[in-house]
């Protein structure tokens, strides 16, 4: 199956997925066109997309920018709760590196703070595993990259916690007070303009 996303009027497609409850929440968005497709079985390696191959970690989906494409596991279709959280968080790997560079400083600046507090937990596996590969202690010196990783897995993770409509998901382990603060800065940076994607 493949189809087109395409901004500002994403709530169609969104539907034509079945998505109701993501159709309401989904802010709206600005940009090109997304295609969407989904295959079976995909895994990954060496940072290339397999489908139906026997070697690679298996994965829910894969975004490619430049492509302007997001590929998802055929699977996802008979779960809609996993395939909104997926999808947005596909999609917001896109308003990423589009958001600009103040706000992508501002959101590091954010978990800077819950490293300093000692956060424990994630609003998804993708960010957790970054997340556990940063330098312990909590004042040890990170590498560049390694933030750059998990800032944007996290700012990922958490648009499709706030975004997906799932109340409760097993990778949601992120604390209360840090979830609050992360919403408050969605709201805060995207309030007055549409999300570009």
């Amino acid at each position: 199956m493949r189809l087109k996303l395409r901004p500002p009027n994403c709530n169609k497609f969104v539907e034509a997925l079945g998505l109701k409850r993501l159709a309401k929440r989904l802010p709206a968005l600005q940009g090109r066109a997304v295609g969407v497709r989904f295959s079976p079985d995909l895994r990954a390696s060496n940072r290339k997309l397999y489908s139906e191959r026997p070697h690679g970690q298996p994965v829910y989906a894969a975004s490619f920018i430049r492509k302007r494409k997001i590929v998802l596991d055929q699977e996802l279709q008979r779960h809609r709760g996993n395939l909104s959280r997926i999808l947005v968080h596909e999609l917001f790997h896109f308003v990423w590196v589009r958001v600009g560079n103040p706000a992508r400083r501002s959101y590091l600046e954010l978990l800077k703070k819950e490293r300093r507090e000692r956060a424990r937990g994630e609003l998804g596996w993708s960010a957790e595993l970054r997340k556990g590969r940063l330098a312990k202690p909590a004042r040890a010196p990170v590498r560049a990259r390694q933030w750059r990783d998990y800032a944007c897995e996290s700012f990922c993770d958490t648009a499709a916690w706030l975004y997906s409509g799932l109340g409760r998901h097993p990778e949601f382990k992120l604390a209360a007070r840090h979830r609050k603060r992360r919403a408050e800065w969605f709201r805060a940076t995207f309030s007055s303009r549409s999300i570009p994607i």
